[in-house]
């Protein structure tokens, strides 16, 4: 994979995995604050279900709207589900109260403009989920002031899902860019941007984390990429979710990288603490990326998480300094990785013959043989 095209997957790979989780215990289980009126544009993917279930925990009232076509019926009963489409089907949304709005799945301009054209004066904030693609190409680890990509297409108001995915996802980054700005116009001083790196843990249908908790514990020698210093980030679902509450309960605004973990970590270490946590024999054999390049052995889709080149290496250092002093946190690698694995083998087994990152085993043992024979 060259690097554009490269660039272009680690970009788009930022996208949340289609999915639904079935609920998980809390770390923060208390009550808090006045319950308060939450709508959730979306709620049925990844990430929503983590965000409908730990606010259920904590008293709140949860709306959800989307096209009722993802994993119909799999939310709680005390939801309050509304049916409609973000391409102009938004009547269950007018003439209703909310506190917040929590926009999930959005890359288009034109939805939160149409979402917020109803909303605006019945909703008091709006919370809209971006990604730390906005930031574009990145040498070095960036902060929430530095500049996002700028769209140079056609009409961003006219773009389509279907036209985006036709073009590679060129335009992911920007349109995300200005999604924001259409939030915080509709909704200035009272709108809260969250950037999300990798996003990963169970129930994330993408294999971007997953690969490496389904390979280690299948043992043996396993092909693993660059150096082991080399810095990757990423962050649990459950983690995401769970913060983006509280940042609603605390009616905070303004933009937020959220990625993690909270002090650096190299792939080494990560694939170690994976490795210990299922109590795995596997063993690691450390190709250079000049190696894997030779054989076609691209970051991010065939070696998930890392992000190889220096070119790159920013977007695995993005600053989460601010999200910290607002209390983002994270739960062990550890049970991450095993909750992530005990997910995926509760899927069918015609699923988990498919991972959809990561190398097949015969191509790893061609790579693994190719790299002794270099030796």
């Amino acid at each position: 994979m060259n690097q554009t095209t490269r660039r272009q997957f680690i970009k788009t790979s930022a996208v949340t995995g289609l999915a639904v989780s079935t609920g998980v215990a809390s770390l923060f289980a208390e009550k808090t604050v006045k319950p308060m009126r939450i709508l959730i544009l979306g709620g049925t993917g990844f990430t929503g279900p983590y965000q409908v279930r730990y606010a259920l925990s904590r008293g709140h009232k949860v709306t959800t709207f989307n096209r009722g076509k993802t994993h119909p019926g799999e939310l709680p009963n005390e939801v309050e589900q509304l049916i409609g489409d973000r391409n102009g089907k938004l009547d269950a949304l007018k003439n209703r109260q909310w506190d917040v709005v929590i926009d999930n799945p959005t890359t288009l301009p034109a939805w939160v403009r149409d979402a917020a054209q109803i909303l605006k004066g019945n909703v008091d904030r709006y919370v809209f989920i971006s990604t730390i693609s906005v930031y574009g190409e990145t040498k070095t680890g960036v902060d929430e002031t530095a500049p996002t990509e700028k769209y140079t297409g056609a009409d961003p108001y006219q773009e389509t899902l279907e036209a985006m995915k036709a073009g590679g996802f060129k335009t992911y980054g920007p349109l995300k860019a200005l999604s924001e700005k259409e939030a915080e116009k509709w909704f200035p001083g009272k709108a809260l941007i969250i950037r999300p790196g990798l996003i990963v843990g169970p129930r994330d249908e993408t294999d971007r984390f997953t690969y490496w908790p389904v390979r280690i514990d299948r043992g043996g020698e396993v092909l693993a990429p660059g150096d082991p210093k080399d810095p990757v980030q990423f962050i649990d679902a459950r983690d995401l979710a769970e913060w983006t509450i509280r940042m609603v309960e605390n009616r905070e605004a303004g933009i937020y990288n959220a990625t993690g973990p909270a002090k650096p970590l190299g792939v080494g270490e990560m694939l170690n603490r994976i490795k210990e946590a299922e109590k795995s024999n596997a063993t690691f054999t450390w190709a250079d990326e000049k190696f894997l390049d030779a054989q076609k052995v691209s970051a991010w889709s065939d070696m998930p998480v890392w992000a190889g080149a220096a070119s790159e290496a920013g977007i695995s250092q993005t600053k989460i300094d601010k999200a910290l002093g607002k209390g983002l946190t994270f739960r062990p690698l550890d049970v991450t990785a095993r909750d992530t694995l005990a997910w995926f083998k509760s899927l069918p087994q015609d699923r988990q013959s498919k991972m959809r990152a990561g190398l097949t085993p015969e191509r790893e043992s061609e790579v693994l043989k190719a790299w002794h024979a270099k030796k």
